[in-house]
């Protein structure tokens, strides 16, 4: 029996665009997965601009979701709602970005830096908004969210009561959209390194030029666990940006940590965030290196190392790039294995979304045989509760981590 069409409702605009799939490839989007991909379009009726909302249809008519598109991008739509009830509007938005924060109230512990937004898994695709204490740093990483650029800026300050939000949006993946990258100030404006404070400890962050939105606030919890392991060891935190896993072991009575990064501006910083907290800066060796070299150098000098964190940058952005990224997981895990002490734990992490779990599970499996080391995996490590993931949306499980410990 056919499916009955539901009836549909035209977004705010007013327009009838629409966008039908091919037969039989609605089902991803009847299991609620936000993203409608470039193959499974069959066409597209009416003359829809970029990141306007539009109805996606099955090809016999039926209903699936209203959906922002970009005629750009190999993600042709992304979803808003589900609901051909919904109406896609500021208010509706607004609604979404307030319970978006509501989420976040019982998270917000101690510190007062959190991740407020987290794209597609928070219902709002491609729109990141992180809190660093009276600041908002915004990203608009989609053509939908960026054809709502106007409303974020005022609409946030509302419900967060922050002085000012800066965007953050000069990342490559716009270009995947068709946008140019932007980053500057929404509301009002901001002066210098904003300080935050996690866990005992102060940062202070550069939300203008720093990486990402200028702190790597999912490694929240994976940064205390490091902490909990330094008790009296000496430490090694390499791709260490601005010292966020520096200052933990430190706190946590680390003996020394070196870290390793190529940004001088970031070593300066973390330089900064020692003294700022007070710790002893000899306890603290800073080394602009490439890591690849310096873990070689470590291994020829006989280096031996309690506690080892690998947080390397996206060296997989997109599927392409997986085989050289693979290579390149392998390598440093293999020679920070090999600098292991008897008993020492290593933090390994992949922040790149084309390389899944189960794949850098394998390439770290692979490093631990050919260094001819004995590892147990403690734990499975992700990113911190304020960047949750939906259960129909298993790409938003981008960052993946390993807790290891040498026998």
């Amino acid at each position: 029996m056919a499916r009955p069409q539901a009836e549909l409702r035209k977004p705010e605009s007013g327009d009838s665009n629409h966008l039908v799939l091919k037969p039989g490839r609605e089902k991803s989007l009847r299991h609620r997965h936000p993203w409608v991909f470039s193959g499974a379009v069959e066409r597209v009726d009416g003359e829809p601009g970029d990141g306007e909302t539009i109805a996606v249809l099955a090809r016999d008519g039926a209903f699936l979701a209203w959906a922002a598109y970009s005629a750009a991008s190999q993600i042709r739509a992304r979803v808003w709602s589900f609901d051909h009830n919904d109406t896609i509007d500021a208010a509706f938005l607004r609604q979404r970005l307030e319970a978006s924060i509501r989420r976040r109230e019982l998270l917000h512990g101690a510190g007062d830096a959190l991740r407020l937004v987290h794209g597609e898994s928070d219902g709002l695709p491609g729109l990141v908004v992180d809190r660093y204490a009276d600041t908002l740093v915004v990203q608009i990483l989609s053509a939908g969210a960026e054809r709502w650029r106007s409303l974020w800026g005022p609409a946030l300050v509302e419900l967060t009561g922050a002085r000012a939000v800066f965007e953050r949006s000069d990342v490559e993946v716009r270009t995947l959209e068709g946008l140019a990258p932007r980053s500057g100030p929404l509301v009002g404006s901001v002066d210098g390194p904003v300080r935050i404070a996690e866990e005992g400890l102060g940062y202070d962050v550069d939300v203008v030029k720093g990486q990402k939105t200028g702190f790597y606030l999912d490694q929240r919890d994976n940064r205390a666990l490091a902490g909990a392991l330094a008790h009296d060891a000496e430490v090694l935190n390499a791709f260490c940006y601005t010292g966020g896993f520096t200052l933990a072991a430190l706190k946590g009575g680390a003996s020394r940590v070196t870290s390793i990064d190529t940004s001088e501006e970031a070593l300066e910083l973390g330089r900064r965030n020692v003294a700022l907290n007070g710790f002893d800066a000899a306890r603290a060796e800073w080394l602009g290196a490439d890591v690849f070299a310096q873990l070689r150098k470590f291994r020829d000098q006989g280096r031996k190392f309690g506690l080892i964190v690998l947080d390397p940058p996206k060296f997989a952005p997109t599927e392409k790039h997986v085989p050289n990224a693979a290579r390149a997981y392998k390598d440093i895990n293999l020679w920070a294995m090999k600098l292991l002490a008897p008993g020492g734990h290593l933090l390994t992490f992949s922040c790149s979304g084309a390389i899944n779990a189960d794949l850098f599970h394998k390439i770290v499996a692979g490093a631990a045989a050919d260094a001819r080391v004995d590892l147990q995996i403690r734990r499975h490590l992700g990113a911190a509760l304020d960047h949750p993931i939906s259960i129909h949306f298993p790409e938003g499980e981008y960052l993946k981590g390993l807790w290891l410990q040498a026998s």
